[in-house]
């Protein structure tokens, strides 16, 4: 594969994915030119024209080994991932997670970008897909010109709906009720609204009867990702799946009874200063006022100030098992590769790891080495996998879980010692991978 001469690798979308690859194509010395159309076209989700920017939720998933979303993480800041570097220097505490002050983080991802000597951004809305080869990373809300030549070649989109939480400033909480605890002790990084039998079942009713906003396509029934299901679905499911979902106590007793109360809704810290919180599950599609009425009914939110009220937007995918080969390339000829979740994974991690295969997919083919397969016991190469060898007919975009990586040798019987087990499995397949076939790949550490 060669580049006519003088020419950029073009980057299409801006977001976690097209960042991720801009970075790790420039890092090979690649020059690279990424296109993203804000803010001079706005998006229906985002609020700013920052790369990289947070659209849902500021948490980034769980940062700690006994989870499969831990794994990912660690072996992505192994790779030299960009997305990461910024996440831990943007971080706000969340007990176990990883999240970030999304102010602070998508501004430092355009920073670094911006100031390499070899990515330069255009600020333009890209008419079709720029010559091969390219990365397309233009996510879940991929439209206009590069949605057509997309649907042209693949036969059409498969999308969900995905929706975000509202925020609320810290200062308008009642600190008479909410308390601050993370669950089971560890820290005190949430903040907790307790809620007895009366308050739940008035909320509860609440939420079922509030109005919710017209989705804005029309063409067929809505389609959820069940990973990030609208607080108000949740709620149609049965009295008690908000209890065992995300308002569940367990953990969690109210340092004022020393019990736990019949129902719990969490907070997170939105920005590094803590003045803003996001209300934990609680991505919503209901009409702004309705939100405003509803959410007050929780204890302590009375008189909370919304600084941002939740929306939906859709999430588009292609069916990867079918459109798409070992190297995240269309099948159809060409080397256009699809990264992020347009390419068929769910979550902001997994949508950067995305973006970094397919840069280092291409880096490799451009320099005329072999493209080795990533081990399947690592986190990447079950995502991989997955995109390869899923029921096309079923196809759903997918997170990072235990189901994706192979069986350990023996049984474990606790979750968090699994995980544990496989974590360090994968540290070693990485390990000797990145000493072996994939030791092109290797990039001395630098400070991001």
């Amino acid at each position: 594969m060669t580049l006519p001469e003088n020419s950029p690798l073009v980057v299409v979308g801006g977001g976690l994915a097209g960042s991720e690859a801009a970075w790790q194509l420039a890092r090979r010395g690649h020059r690279v030119r990424l296109v993203e159309k804000r803010p001079g076209v706005p998006s229906p989700a985002h609020r700013s024209g920052d790369l990289g920017e947070l659209v849902c939720s500021n948490s980034l998933g769980s940062d700690e080994l006994t989870s499969p979303g831990g794994i990912l993480k660690a072996e992505l800041r192994r790779l030299g991932s960009l997305v990461l570097a910024c996440a831990d220097a943007s971080a706000v505490p969340a007990g176990g997670a990883l999240a970030v002050d999304r102010e602070q983080f998508a501004r430092r991802i355009t920073e670094k970008l911006s100031s390499h000597p070899l990515v330069e951004i255009r600020r333009e809305e890209c008419p079709n897909i720029p010559p091969e080869p390219c990365i397309v990373a233009t996510g879940p809300l991929t439209d206009g010109g590069v949605a057509a030549e997309l649907q042209r070649r693949v036969g059409g989109f498969l999308s969900f709906y995905d929706a975000v939480s509202p925020v609320v400033t810290a200062e308008s909480l009642d600190s008479e009720v909410v308390f601050r605890a993370s669950r089971w002790g560890k820290g005190e990084d949430y903040l907790n609204c307790p809620m007895d039998i009366p308050t739940y079942q008035r909320f509860l009713e609440a939420l079922l009867k509030a109005e919710r906003a017209p989705l804005h396509q029309v063409d067929q029934k809505p389609a959820y990702f069940e990973g990030c299901l609208p607080v108000e679905v949740i709620a149609s499911r049965g009295e008690d799946t908000l209890r065992f979902g995300p308002l569940r106590p367990v953990g969690l007793p109210d340092p004022r009874t020393g019990h736990e109360p019949y129902a719990v809704v969490q907070l997170r810290q939105e920005n590094r200063e803590g003045t803003l919180y996001n209300l934990v599950g609680f991505q919503t599609n209901l009409r702004w006022g309705e939100q405003e009425r509803v959410f007050r009914l929780i204890p302590g939110l009375e008189r909370a100030e919304f600084v941002r009220l939740g929306v939906m937007h859709r999430n588009s995918f292609v069916r990867a098992p079918v459109v798409l080969d070992s190297l995240l390339r269309l099948r159809n000829g060409g080397n256009c590769f699809l990264a992020g979740q347009l390419c068929g994974v769910e979550g902001y991690v997994e949508s950067t790891a995305m973006g970094l295969v397919a840069a280092l997919h291409l880096s490799a083919l451009l320099f005329g080495d072999p493209v080795p397969p990533w081990p399947r016991e690592t986190a990447v190469g079950g995502l991989l996998a997955h995109l390869q060898e899923a029921p096309p007919e079923h196809f759903q975009p997918m997170n990072c879980n235990l189901g994706i990586f192979p069986p350990l040798e023996r049984r474990v019987k606790a979750r968090a010692d699994r995980c544990l087990a496989v974590a360090n499995r994968s540290r070693d397949a990485l390990e000797a991978f990145l000493r072996g076939e994939g030791a092109r790949w290797h990039v001395p550490e630098k400070n991001v």
